[in-house]
């Protein structure tokens, strides 16, 4: 299942390429350096991520241990496609094969770094846009894995000091961008802009044998980590005794969260996990449910519960800034630390019959993304 970074560097590179008119590059760092893909490498990069059908990894990337099997075959297709590549203290030299006066989008953070944003400002004329998808590192420290807080705040820095442009997915986030950079100096101008969200198309037929529940249930859709609160619906099911629904955890799990690994192995009444389901299979997982339940901490967009509602289906949702933003009066909002609440409101939503579901939302569009980015609204 792919991330929702993923998904948006995907967005960037379809949009990208789409456009015939303008050249288009990719820069993409491997354990050996950089590599330059044009567009027609990055064509094929977005069709074999599509299709999750990546070619047999290079033999540089089978003998680094280091690297992930993601890595491996990711690294491995850059190469094979690249145009031109450059140790990274010859980057410089390796952007020459760009035209003048480009524009670099980092929207992943990945190669958000001193050197690389050096050598693009090296070339007169070179515009640096970054998508900042959250500060969550920094406001929720404790719930981060090691490491992660200073890689975060170091990229943070970064941008605040050679970004032209800084994006954000929503008001929210920007607010919280703009808070953290203040402190540091001059804030680049931001702009922000809702993703677009591209709603998946029903396929039952992908749902794994014995993951459909045959009794009412609830989603919750995403990482089992910390902050996206697991455990306040684990304790909830715990106590429900006779009658509870099904409740479906659909998500790999994550991190710093081995008390609620430690209780999903040791069952939990109606809990059942299904990680690495296709995007279908939970939009057909979403339909039957009773709802989608997301009482995460803290989000800077929250794709899931968006993506429920233009599916039409009901969402109980924590009360955040960036969920209010885009599902406006959508989602019923709950404390995420209300347990009396969230109980009450998951049995009123048990009562809701699919023909009484008040239509869908509609979710933000990517062509609407596109035009605030490029300034074209």
């Amino acid at each position: 299942m792919a991330t929702g970074v993923d998904r948006v560097e995907l967005a960037y590179l379809q949009a990208f390429t789409g456009d015939t008119d303008v050249p288009v590059f990719g820069l993409c760092r491997t354990a050996l350096g950089f590599v330059l893909l044009d567009r027609a490498g990055l064509l094929a990069l977005g069709a074999a991520f599509t299709a999750r059908d990546f070619p047999k990894p290079d033999l540089l990337s089978r003998l680094n241990r280091r690297l992930t099997d993601a890595a491996r075959h990711g690294q491995s297709f850059a190469r094979r496609h690249a145009i031109a590549r450059a140790r990274r203290a010859r980057l410089k030299r390796l952007l020459k094969h760009l035209p003048a006066d480009f524009a670099y989008f980092n929207v992943g953070h990945s190669n958000l770094t001193r050197p690389v944003c050096r050598a693009i400002k090296s070339r007169r004329g070179a515009q640096i846009a970054i998508l900042i998808h959250d500060t969550i590192p920094l406001d929720w420290p404790d719930m981060q894995r090691p490491g992660t807080v200073a890689e975060f705040a170091s990229k943070l820095k970064v941008a605040g000091k050679f970004a032209d442009r800084i994006i954000c997915t929503s008001a929210a986030c920007a607010s919280d961008v703009r808070r953290h950079l203040v402190a540091l100096g001059p804030v680049p101008p931001i702009v922000t802009a809702h993703l677009g969200v591209d709603v998946p198309s029903s396929a039952p037929e992908d749902i794994p044998l014995g993951v459909m529940p045959m009794r009412p249930y609830f989603v919750i859709l995403g990482t089992i980590e910390p902050r996206k609160n697991h455990a306040l619906l684990l304790d909830l099911w715990d106590d429900w005794g006779p009658g509870a629904p099904d409740l479906l955890i659909c998500g790999h799990r994550g991190w710093l969260n081995k008390d609620v690994f430690d209780r999903l192995d040791a069952g939990v009444p109606h809990v059942k996990e299904a990680p690495n389901l296709s995007d279908g299979a939970i939009a057909a997982l979403l339909q039957g449910a009773q709802g989608l339940l997301f009482p995460s901490r803290a989000e800077g967009f929250g794709l899931p519960p968006i993506e429920a509602a233009a599916l039409g289906v009901p969402v109980l949702c924590a009360d955040l800034p960036p969920c209010r933003e885009l599902l406006g009066d959508w989602a019923v909002y709950v404390d995420a630390q209300d347990r009396y609440s969230w109980k009450k409101e998951i049995s009123r939503f048990l009562q809701i019959a699919p023909q009484d579901r008040a239509g869908r939302l509609v979710p933000p569009t990517w062509s609407a993304h596109f035009r605030k980015v490029l300034g074209e609204a």
